[in-house]
């Protein structure tokens, strides 16, 4: 019995498979979860195709994730530099708020520092 197939070149039934597979603990688990035999599913995993669209799946779930993060982001300097700044927190607190703070000014200042000698470079190449 062949599977239907999806606009793509995977079966529905591996497009079910990918799910799981992004939201199981386990190979052994998604299998179950998809009801596919897990011999079948690791089957899939070492193929070109089905390997493929579960990085990208994977990949798409990390951005999401990351994007959520980053609206977060806000909140999380507000509760850094509220911790720091308040008299009364603990001086354990405050300090590690406070080099965590540095930390991160430190980090973005090299990670601006890159970006500009990466468009150099590029700029550079293009000529």
């Amino acid at each position: 019995m062949t599977e239907p197939q999806t606009t793509d070149t995977l079966t529905v039934r591996q497009h079910k498979a990918l799910s799981a597979l992004l939201t199981e603990p386990s190979v052994s688990r998604a299998a179950t979860a998809c009801e596919v035999p897990e011999r079948t599913l690791r089957a899939w995993l070492r193929k070109p195709e089905f390997d493929t669209a579960y990085r990208e799946a994977r990949r798409d779930a990390t951005q999401q994730a990351i994007a959520r993060l980053q609206q977060a982001s806000g909140a999380a300097v507000h509760v850094l530099l509220t911790v720091m700044a308040r008299e009364n927190s603990p001086a354990h607190a405050r300090i590690a708020a406070a080099s965590k703070v540095l930390d991160l000014a430190i980090r973005a200042v090299e990670l601006e520092d890159l970006e500009q000698r990466i468009k150099i470079l590029e700029e550079r190449y293009a000529e």
